[in-house]
């Protein structure tokens, strides 16, 4: 019978094997190719020395092809828990240097344990993906486990924040995991994703496209949509990760962390007040109205690459986690189109997920006019957006800094879609349409048979933007809490937040909406 002393040696062995993954040859090759090790990366994301690993010793059951004879324990996905700044959080890491991190049964299984500890825990879960996609050897065994991990990246939705790094190769049915996560970041030039890769697409379509045009992180990030954020490199992305982690709670009970700044609540944004231009189609940035208005300036834009006629972004006001939401009159003068109503829809829901108050700042003239707009279904799409503002119940704040035109005027968060306190800038112009439009439906029959059509044309128009091209009789109505000046707009924005911050906002009893996807 073994000693003590030979036991406790057996299992550092064992331990050894586990934390060695695919050996030196392998680890090397990775740093080759400018990537860390799953366990290089873990302990990157993690405070130091916080990281507990669970199922080190785990192994596959495969005895096909081979697979009998080549068993490293841990099964190349290294999983556990720790904290980052102080904060529970669970994660997992694939390690491309065992079997390529492909995902077998038991590979799989362990990352549902994680995922399954997190619910029952309250915590984040952020998962580091590097795979070359299901493990063929172990066949419908593999793919079962995928479809566990996406039944609880499902049922963990909305209960605890979900990040997901993509760090390598991510194709076939294992691109769903990370889709369904609230957060997918890249790493440029390294990560890539697609149902489908290059040789398919060619045998089936005739199509040539290299991995990095067809599923690269500058392609998601700018065409596609499915990634948020794309970092340089592995370090780049582990820190957006910590830094997406201080800005969220770590479940959908709690509140997210207040963050303390010295920036004053009461401070005046002089430079506000001459930020819209006299003329109506002259554009301006609003992200720099966004860093008039937050603490210290700071902003965490996301999808800044994507959808770039709408911005959306954490940052903190008066101490507090919010997510703004902005028209960027920058591009397509911010009119609202398909992609901009997903991607802001998308990211209210997550903050109304996750206590998180919305901060609006409206510039829109519309929903972008076209064929390819209509055929591609804005009324679906902008419904989307209508709809996720409707449904929130986070405190939300909206201020009309400019236009707010027609139906893009009800759908970003108004006073009639239950938004909490809306206020504008005396630049502000609520109507229907623009004054040149309008005169041309209202006065077409007055100016066609007037001596002169311009001067008659000038004159309705001028006075329809008197009567129209301003805040005061939406204020009137009490469709704005006031106009304001702009300067006033952190202040007033910082009091009224402090107000609603314990806000309580029923909805009727149902199992969920049936939103427009």
């Amino acid at each position: 019978m073994a000693s003590t002393e030979e036991r406790l040696q057996d299992l550092r062995n064992r331990k050894s094997r586990s934390e060695a993954g695919g050996g030196q040859a392998r680890v090397d090759a990775q740093h080759n190719k400018g990537k860390m090790t799953a366990r290089e990366r873990l302990e990157s994301l993690l405070d130091d020395g916080s990281f507990q690993e669970m199922d080190a010793l785990v192994e596959h059951r495969c005895r096909d092809f081979g697979m009998d004879n080549n068993v490293i324990p841990g099964d190349g996905v290294v999983t556990g828990h720790g904290t980052i700044n102080g904060r529970q959080v669970f994660a997992f890491a694939q390690d491309f240097t065992v079997y390529g991190g492909s995902l077998g049964e038991m590979h799989g299984l362990k990352i549902c344990k994680v995922l399954d500890m997190a619910l029952k825990t309250g915590r984040p879960v952020i998962g580091l993906n590097d795979s070359g996609g299901a493990r063929i050897q172990e066949g419908v065994a593999s793919l079962g486990s995928y479809a566990e991990i996406f039944f609880r990246n499902v049922r963990a939705s909305g209960v605890v924040p979900q990040i997901s790094v993509i760090m390598g190769p991510c194709a076939g049915g294992a691109v769903y995991s990370p889709a369904i996560t609230d957060f997918v970041i890249m790493v440029d030039q390294t990560a890539h994703m697609f149902i489908t890769g290059p040789e398919v697409i060619k045998t089936v379509t005739n199509e040539v496209v290299s991995f990095e045009d067809l599923g690269g992180a500058m392609t998601h990030g700018s065409k596609s949509g499915v990634s948020h954020f794309t970092a340089e490199d592995d370090e780049g992305a582990i820190q957006l990760a910590r830094d997406l982690c201080d800005m969220f709670p770590q479940n959908n009970l709690e509140r997210p962390p207040d963050k303390k700044t010295s920036d004053p609540t009461d401070r005046l944004c002089e430079a506000l007040d001459g930020i819209i231009p006299d003329e109506a189609t002259k554009p301006y940035d609003v992200l720099d109205v966004i860093s008039e208005i937050l603490d210290d300036g700071a902003f965490l834009e996301v999808q800044s690459d994507w959808a770039q006629n709408i911005v959306v972004g954490f940052g903190h006001l008066g101490s507090h986690t919010v997510g703004v939401v902005a028209n960027q009159p920058k591009v397509l003068a911010g009119c609202l189109d398909i992609d901009a109503s997903d991607k802001a829809a998308r990211f209210i829901r997550f903050c109304d997920a996750f206590n998180i108050p919305i901060i609006t700042l409206e510039d829109v003239p519309g929903f972008l006019p076209g064929t390819n707009q209509e055929w591609g279904g804005i009324i679906r799409h902008g419904a989307k957006l209508l709809f996720a503002y409707a449904e929130a119940t986070v405190p939300k704040l909206t201020v009309i800094l400019r236009k707010a035109y027609g139906g893009a005027y009800d759908v970003m968060s108004s006073k009639h879609i239950r938004g909490d306190y809306n206020v504008a800038w005396p630049t502000a112009e609520l109507a229907v349409m623009g004054a040149d439009g309008a005169v041309e439906i209202i006065h077409r029959k007055r100016i066609s048979g007037a001596r002169n059509a311009e001067q008659e044309r000038a004159r309705l128009t001028d006075d329809f933007n008197e009567k129209f091209a301003n805040p005061y009789t939406a204020a009137a109505l009490g469709y704005l809490d006031d106009v304001i000046e702009p300067k006033e707009t952190r202040r007033r924005l910082c009091r009224s937040l402090e107000m609603l911050l314990d806000k309580e906002e029923l909805r009727p009893a149902r199992k969920h909406g049936n939103i427009p996807l």
